[in-house]
C-alpha cells in the first residue's frame, strides 16, 4: 500500500490519478503518466506559483518531482512486502527554466533486500535536461517503523 492505495498494478489511468492525488503532489501539479516497477513518468506544468524570486522554476519543485517519482516506482516494486521511504535525495540542477512543462522519467539503478536506488531525469518541452537526481529508498517490512498514518 502507498498512501492507502494498492500499487501492485498502476496500468489504469484512474488509479494513477488516485495515487498522485496527495495534497503536496496536487499542490505542485504533478501528473503521473505511467507507473510501474521499472519506470515511472510524470510531468509538472510550470506556473508562477512554482517560480523562485528570480523568475525561474524553484529547485525544490525539481527535488520533489525526483523524490515522488522514485518513491512511486520503489513502492510499486516493493509491493505488499511493506513500505519504502526516502533516505537520500541528490538532485543536480542543469538548466534554468521559466515556462512550459517539466517531464520526468524514473528508472531503478539498484533494488536490493533493504534499499533501492532510483535515477530520475527531468527535461523541458524541447527534451533538454533540466535536472537529474538519485533517490535512495529504504525498504521497510514493518509499518510500525513509520510515523503514524495521516487521518485526513
Amino acid at each position: 500500500m502507498f498512501y492507502g492505495t494498492n500499487v501492485s498494478d498502476m496500468s489504469d489511468p484512474e488509479q494513477l490519478h488516485v495515487l498522485a492525488d496527495d495534497g503536496f503532489t496536487s499542490l505542485i501539479g504533478l501528473e503521473l503518466k505511467e507507473a510501474g516497477p521499472d519506470r515511472v513518468t510524470g510531468s509538472v506544468p510550470i506556473t508562477s506559483d512554482l517560480l523562485q524570486p528570480y523568475g525561474i522554476l524553484h529547485g525544490g519543485v525539481l527535488c520533489s518531482i525526483v523524490e515522488t517519482l522514485a518513491s512511486f516506482g520503489g513502492a510499486i516494486w516493493y509491493g505488499d512486502r511493506g513500505h519504502v521511504v526516502g533516505v537520500s535525495n541528490s538532485t543536480d540542477f542543469l538548466r534554468a527554466t521559466r515556462t512550459g512543462t517539466v517531464h520526468a522519467v524514473a528508472t531503478p539503478i539498484h533494488r536490493g533486500r533493504s534499499s533501492q536506488l532510483w535515477l530520475v531525469e527531468c527535461t523541458d518541452d524541447e527534451g533538454r535536461a533540466v535536472a537529474r537526481g538519485q533517490v535512495r529508498l529504504a525498504n521497510l517490512d514493518d509499518a510500525a517503523k513509520l510515523a503514524a498514518p495521516r487521518t485526513t
